[in-house]
């Protein structure tokens, strides 16, 4: 059954959380977004628990805590760990990515850079996520 997801948007750039943002507003299901501008900032939501994400999409260049020390902190965490998280980057570095497998990611997406590539990659992952069953802890 499709269902609205509750998504954490982990991202410092302004263009892309617009362009993020400009994709959702298109979907046929409305998804609710929070957003956090670094891992920090991502961390000290997941850790007031009011509602935990359904799926985290995570940048790894980021300020403060980047992608791959958040992935590290909430993976060994019980409470959090078993929160999809796919990686929406610019980065397709193959450290990067065998890191981010190693560490337990849902997947890794390269930010495409024309709009319409783009929008439907972030369709195509939101899709997929809508018809899977959450792990409740």
């Amino acid at each position: 059954m499709r269902k609205s997801l509750n998504i954490l948007l982990v991202e410092d750039d302004m263009i892309e959380i617009m362009k993020f943002n400009r994709t959702i507003s298109k979907l046929e299901c409305p998804h609710k977004i929070v957003e956090a501008k670094n891992g920090e900032e991502a961390l000290d939501i997941l850790y007031r628990k009011e509602s935990l994400p359904d799926i985290i999409l995570l940048d790894l260049n980021m300020p403060k805590i980047n992608g791959l020390e958040f992935l590290r902190i909430i993976k060994k965490n019980s409470s959090l760990k078993y929160i999809p998280t796919v990686i929406l980057t610019s980065s397709n570095n193959h450290k990067d990515v065998s890191d981010c497998h190693e560490l337990g990611i849902s997947g890794y997406l390269v930010k495409p850079l024309k709009f319409i590539d783009y929008s439907e990659s972030i369709k195509r992952v939101l899709d997929y996520w809508c018809f899977n069953e959450f792990v409740e802890v």
